[in-house]
């Protein structure tokens, strides 16, 4: 799995985002890329790659929801790349397209939800509980 994200992290979220690395990595190899700007993002996904954009008009799913729709991926065979443009958004080809909500969130609190979101997600795929 690729989370691929234009901007550089900043405290106070590169602690958040290193804390959901590390315990992702029980469950799955995340490759984090950072790019500075949106032009580069292009280049970086990876080849054959399901690409999923982060964007508000993208489709919603509850927690419950994406663990499912997250190994429906992992059953496909299929690298899946994660994107999250920066603050102008970013125009990459995609296969789908994700949403946290309605609401616009800053791109560095983005990738701390999103990996909160997968580390939940593959807990429900565990049956392990998730409460915190």
């Amino acid at each position: 799995m690729t989370l691929l994200a234009v901007g550089r992290l900043r405290a106070p979220f590169a602690d958040d985002v290193a804390h959901y690395e590390k315990l992702l990595s029980r469950y799955v190899r995340l490759e984090s890329i950072e790019v500075d700007d949106e032009a580069k993002v292009a280049r970086r996904v990876p080849e054959r790659a399901h690409v999923v954009l982060l964007d508000e008009r993208g489709r919603q799913r509850s927690s419950e929801g994406l663990a499912q729709w997250l190994e429906g991926r992992r059953q496909s065979g299929r690298d899946l790349a994660l994107v999250i443009g920066g603050p102008y958004g970013v125009d990459v080809a995609h296969d789908e397209q994700l949403s946290l909500g309605p609401i616009t969130l800053p791109f560095q609190l983005c990738r701390v939800v999103v990996l909160e979101q997968l580390y939940r997600a593959h807990k429900i795929l565990a049956g392990e509980p998730y409460h915190h």
